[in-house]
């Protein structure tokens, strides 16, 4: 090829080059996916973020990274230094420094593995603080007349929940309470918001739900703040966020969950046209109650009124059911007075048959103690001729044994005594001996 003489080759000015070489990078990256460590994360004022993306392998390599406020807000958690993320963005070069740079779209951390281990570790934590205890849920409202909605007023999930309260229940008034439902700034937000709701006049529940998404579009349910918001309200929470499938934090402080924003609103009423037939329901059984109320009193009244039609037989009957009445009590106190005159003559008469029978017991039991007393009477020996012998000093003498000679002694008999003399002693046999 022949060589181009140095006069022909093009000349680009600075800018120009630097947006043929962004035009090239668009052209041949598009839109492209990098994976990394981040690395002097900042937040700018404008809520623009400015960091760099390192390689994750340890070559040394970085690269410039821009992300707009408009995607920052829409990060599922805080970024900091040291995170593995993965970005969505564009390459692009600014041209103020010429620098090789990429705007970020999208920020996810690197696996779902990860933040579910977060989770199960905070939710572990909390859980023994007593955050999820299901003694302290309390009841729902049976009939709540001002719900207050927490959530995003332009995602699908209010349209949801107003749509199915204008169908169940058109009664209910409802409060929107606006809040962010994903980024770093929804935290704070959802907490706000509760606060919020509780202010609500009137509410006596507080509806907090948002869609579906993943793990990290849900995260902000799972943030700390948000489930201690939860615990402290005044009004009960009824949480109903993301699908059937998902399970937050939030979900499982709040006093009741839904597994869907529709399903929350389902729960937050009782069905008007439910309501309605069952007070349909009540209504008859009243009406039937009171038509039996009244066809019993009517037959009452036609019972009486077929008694008041003779007023004469019915003072006829009674003047003869009167006289009866006057000959019975007439001989009731002659025959009462003669029965209690036989009985009383009875009863004396059977008094003193006792009376005789108990002194005559009385008198043969002395008789029969008189004879044995006088059976042991001393006297009564000594008449029949004996005589009781005793010594000085009135002691008895029923044996020879102990006597000597020259001993004085004393003879009782019946009729008198004689003071004695022992002249001598003769002991007579043992009475064993033969």
């Amino acid at each position: 090829m022949p060589a181009v003489p140095e006069s022909s080759a093009r000349v680009w000015d600075v800018a120009a080059l630097l947006l043929a070489v962004s035009d090239a990078l668009s052209a041949r990256f598009g839109a492209v996916a990098v994976r990394g460590e981040l690395s002097g994360f900042s937040r700018a004022s404008s809520g623009h973020c400015y960091f760099t993306l390192k390689d994750g392998q340890g070559a040394g390599a970085g690269l410039r990274c821009a992300m707009f406020r408009r995607a920052a807000m829409l990060v599922p958690f805080a970024p900091q230094d040291g995170q593995q993320v993965e970005l969505r963005g564009r390459l692009a070069v600014y041209e103020a420094r010429g620098e090789l740079q990429m705007v970020v779209e999208s920020m996810q951390r690197v696996g779902a593995g990860s933040l579910y281990e977060e989770f199960l570790r905070l939710r572990a934590r909390l859980e023994r603080e007593g955050l999820f205890d299901p003694s302290g849920r309390r009841p729902l409202p049976a009939f709540a007349r001002t719900v207050a909605v927490v959530t995003s007023p332009t995602g699908a999930a209010i349209h949801d929940v107003l749509t199915t309260l204008a169908r169940r229940a058109p009664h209910v008034r409802v409060v929107l309470v606006p809040t962010l439902v994903q980024g770093p700034q929804a935290p704070e937000a959802i907490v706000q918001a509760l606060s919020r709701a509780n202010g609500v006049e009137e509410a006596e529940l507080v509806l907090l739900c948002r869609g579906g998404g993943s793990l990290e579009d849900l995260w902000s349910f799972n943030d700390e703040r948000v489930v201690r918001a939860i615990r402290r309200s005044r009004l009960p929470v009824l949480c109903g966020v993301g699908h059937e499938t998902d399970v937050t934090l939030a979900d499982l402080a709040a006093d009741l969950r839904a597994p869907t924003p529709t399903a929350a609103a389902e729960l937050a009423t009782p069905a008007r046209d439910a309501l309605l037939e069952a007070l349909d329901r009540q209504a008859e059984r009243l009406s039937r109650r009171v038509r039996q109320r009244l066809d019993g009193a009517s037959q009452q009244l036609d019972t009486v009124a077929l008694r008041l039609q003779r007023p004469g037989q019915r003072v006829g009957a009674e003047r003869m059911r009167l006289d009866a009445l006057t000959r019975r009590l007439g001989g009731v106190p002659a025959r009462y007075l003669e029965a209690r005159r036989i009985d009383l003559a009875h009863r004396a008469g059977r008094w003193v048959q006792a009376g005789q029978m108990a002194i005559s017991r009385s008198h043969l039991s002395l008789d029969q103690r008189a004879a044995r007393l006088e059976g042991l009477d001393p006297r009564t020996v000594l008449a029949r001729g004996y005589a009781w012998v005793e010594d000085e000093a009135g002691r008895a003498i029923v044996s020879t044994r102990g006597l000597v000679a020259g001993q004085r002694l004393r003879a009782v008999w019946a009729d008198g005594t004689a003071d004695t003399r022992v002249e001598s002693v003769h002991p007579g046999p043992p009475e064993d001996q033969p």
